[in-house]
């Protein structure tokens, strides 16, 4: 039997399965009888953040940073979580004023928090639904002896099957035998995806309820390639495998010899390679990757799991510490780009029936400037510290570029009254993710300095598809001919206006498209930082006449599942 799910960090392993299993908590419906029971349980919640924020601080202090230091951040981020007032202060008035208990209070806030993130559509920032979950659980542990925290030591060649890994599974877990990771949920940007890539172990997540069908001790083949489980394989199949692991070794000890080697086609053509990120640590690890800069600080993460905006000031020393870890190389800052699945609990948003079309992004800034202007003054001071550009989000007409280019002068002139340095010419350009500014990109050419092509959103709402909706998602569908024409296009209109032109969606980072969009004529790609060296290996075997003779081909066929097959056949 083989089971499908989302290959996250490549290698083949094979392995006996270990389930790992977990003792839920459950809210007890006990209702507290007094002022004295409530001021018990505040009291007992209080003592358990202690005791949450002491487990998390031990395991900083025996972390080996020889696994990297992405399981540190993110044990960082968990001491952050832990101490938010925001969540103390939900579970505090849900016990006085609610009368739940500490462990009910703690199970429907952080419910609540996880389904914030869950519901987000951007894949980075749904993923962090994972360290509210982690740390809820956490704080459970300590509220309730009776649900222990259970360390494992494994067997040689193990392969852990999970409906989730937490963040502290995987970074506490002892992977000195841990050959892999399979789970039923999950995506790309998920901490098992980074804990697993960073150290190395190949892991496949998303793969449903099918993986219920392994049972402890089972012989597995995991493809973290190609996203294939095998089930208790034969002979042959195991021989055949054991063939393909070599020559994947050998293949990503190229990958990983290609750092620092330029992204340079056959015939000269050199491009750029960005990645998204969403703080100074990941533009650290990006750099660690071979990234050319950022294509995509996603600012928004600065805003979100707090009780209140973050002043001028603390923006300021974000965007600076950005900077600082780019080394000179450039930064791209995606302005404010909240509403839709991205709700900040301190902001007053109204009742949409759509709210990815509604009270969202630029629309919000332009509305609100006090907000706004607060943003900019603060990416304009750590200009200063680096290559920084600034991006508005989900333009649909010039007005709007018109009119944050107004509050960004206005942002100027009031540190230039002050005495403030910054970068006067900053670059500024604008996400392409709406159909109508992909229509008028001629028009909005001559309004800014660059264009950064959304694709996610640029797909969604060309094919009036909510790619969430389970029923309709599968026609979303960036190979769809209007998508690509679309996409075509706005590189034209680039090209022929001088503007720069890159691409920060996830269709950058499919080796599929690669020779399609050199083809094209796009030049900047911008993608998860584990994916550049892929894509590069790519690009350095490719010229830029096959690419375009490979664009003019697809541009003639009228058929996605056409064009997806004819470019897995060229990329393989």
């Amino acid at each position: 039997m083989t089971i499908n799910g989302i290959g996250v960090s490549p290698g083949i392993t094979i392995g006996k399965a270990s389930l790992l299993k977990k003792q839920e908590a459950a809210l007890s419906g006990v209702v507290l009888a007094n002022d004295a029971d409530i001021t018990i349980e505040i009291e007992k919640f209080n003592n358990a953040v202690a005791l949450s924020v002491q487990d998390v601080e031990t395991m900083i202090n025996s972390y080996d940073q020889s696994q990297g230091k992405e399981g540190l951040e993110i044990l960082e981020t968990h001491i952050e979580l832990l101490t938010d007032p925001q969540i103390s202060e939900d579970v505090t008035e849900k016990i006085s004023k609610e009368k739940k208990n500490a462990n009910d209070a703690v199970i429907e806030v952080i419910a609540d928090a996880v389904q914030l993130f869950t519901n987000m559509e951007d894949e980075y920032l749904s993923a962090r639904a994972a360290d509210v979950q982690d740390i809820g659980d956490r704080l459970l542990r300590n509220l309730n002896s009776s649900i222990p925290d259970t360390t494992t030591t494994y067997e040689a060649d193990t392969i852990i099957i999970a409906e989730d890994l937490t963040p502290s599974d995987t970074i506490s877990m002892d992977t000195t035998h841990v050959a892999g990771f399979a789970t039923q949920v999950g995506g790309r940007t998920s901490h098992a995806a980074i804990i697993a890539t960073s150290r190395g172990i190949p892991a496949i997540v998303g793969c449903g309820i099918t993986l219920t069908e392994i049972k402890d001790g089972d012989l597995l083949i995991l493809d973290g390639q190609s996203g294939a489980i095998i089930i208790n394989p034969d002979q042959n199949t195991i021989d055949q495998y054991r063939i393909k692991q070599d020559n994947l070794q050998a293949q990503n000890n190229l990958l990983r010899s290609l750092k620092d080697t330029p992204a340079t086609t056959t015939d000269g053509i050199n491009i750029k390679l960005f990645a998204n990120i969403g703080d100074a640590n990941d533009m650290e690890q990006a750099i660690g990757f071979g990234a050319e800069g950022s294509g995509l600080l996603r600012t928004e993460l600065l805003f979100m799991g707090r009780d209140a905006l973050p002043d001028e000031e603390e923006q300021f020393e974000f965007y600076k510490a950005v900077a600082l870890k780019a080394k000179g190389k450039p930064v791209i800052v995606r302005t404010l780009d909240i509403g839709g699945d991205k709700q900040l609990p301190y902001f007053n948003f109204p009742a949409e029936q759509n709210p990815f079309l509604g009270y969202r992004a630029i629309r919000i800034c332009l509305d609100r400037p006090d907000i706004f202007i607060v943003q900019l003054k603060a990416i304009l001071r750590a200009s200063t510290f680096g290559r920084l550009k600034i991006m508005f989000p989900m333009i649909s007409n010039i007005q709007e570029v018109r009119a944050a280019k107004v509050i960004l002068q206005q942002a100027k002139d009031e540190l230039s009254k002050a005495g403030i340095t910054f970068d006067k010419n900053i670059p500024v350009g604008i996400m392409i993710e709406i159909p109508s500014a992909a229509i008028t990109a001629d028009l909005l050419a001559k309004e800014v300095d660059f264009f950064s092509i959304g694709t996610n959103d640029l797909c969604q709402y060309t094919l009036a598809v909510d790619r969430m909706n389970e029923q309709i998602k599968e026609l979303y569908d960036p190979y769809n001919p209007g998508v690509l024409r679309l996409i075509a296009y706005v590189i034209d209109q680039g090209h022929k206006n001088n503007v720069e032109v890159g691409m920060c969606g996830e269709l950058a980072s499919d080796p599929k498209a690669t020779l399609l969009l050199l083809g094209m004529g796009l030049t900047e790609f911008s993608m998860s930082a584990a994916a550049i060296p892929e894509i590069k290996n790519i690009i350095i075997h490719s010229d830029l006449t096959k690419a375009k003779q490979i664009h003019s081909h697809i541009m003639e066929m009228d058929s996605s599942t056409a064009i997806t097959a004819y470019l897995q056949e060229i990329t393989l």
